[in-house]
């Protein structure tokens, strides 16, 4: 049930009028604005605070969580963010975006936003020469297993009350978790031809009721 044809097709006019913002300022946002495109969802490169005020969604990608930290902070773009994780908007944080929402980490640097509940340690596989591909079972996904793409990646060593683990490579390492409105994955899909992550993504931005559009009365 619901997942007939005229199900599917609503489902993809829904996510067709969606805007979903990626912030631009370092790392791979070119490859989420690709898969994006190919969902035919409209996006928008974030760069600046007003850059959020039209959007359903955020995602903030991988790169260099120091880096990607510094600059939020330059360009004024924490606030704005919290705001938008508060009124209910999804957010989407992948490898250093998943350090980004983090309430804390083993290391003194980055500061993160501490907007999700989950305790996070950077570089938990070591350097780049030991990034990894690995199959993981997702159950929010469908039966299918995803192939995961682990590029210096972080791993969550504390999960808060409120945070349901989606996928993880055993008992203690979860990769990748949701926390309402908020979604963390230690790995890539934008590198992947797999486009579900993005797709559920979607689904909890046009599910959340607390988009621009919903907030100005439109359907």
């Amino acid at each position: 049930m619901g997942n007939g044809p005229d199900e599917k097709s609503k489902k993809k006019n829904q996510q067709a009028e969606l805007e979903v913002g990626v912030l631009a300022i370092q790392g791979d946002f070119a490859e989420h604005i690709a898969v994006l495109g190919k969902l035919g969802v409209k996006a928008r490169e974030v760069r600046l605070p007003e850059h959020l005020d039209s959007v359903d969604g955020l995602i903030i990608p991988g790169g260099e969580s120091t880096t990607l930290s510094r600059l939020m902070t330059i360009y004024n773009l924490r606030e704005p963010v919290e705001r938008m994780a508060a009124e209910g908007r999804a957010v989407w944080g992948t490898c250093a975006g998943l350090i980004m929402l983090s309430r804390e980490i083993t290391e003194q640097d980055p500061i993160p936003l501490g907007i999700m509940d989950i305790g996070v340690q950077r570089n938990a596989f070591g350097r780049q020469v030991d990034s990894f591909e690995q199959t993981l079972d997702v159950s929010a996904l469908g039966p299918a297993p995803f192939h995961a793409i682990f590029i210096r990646a972080p791993v969550i060593i504390r999960v808060g009350d409120g945070v349901e683990v989606l996928s993880a490579l055993d008992a203690d390492r979860p990769v990748a978790v949701r926390q309402g409105n908020l979604m963390a994955t230690a790995f890539h899909p934008e590198l992947t031809d797999d486009y579900r992550f993005h797709s559920y993504f979607l689904e909890m931005a046009g599910g959340n009721g607390k988009s621009p559009r919903s907030r100005n009365g439109a359907p």
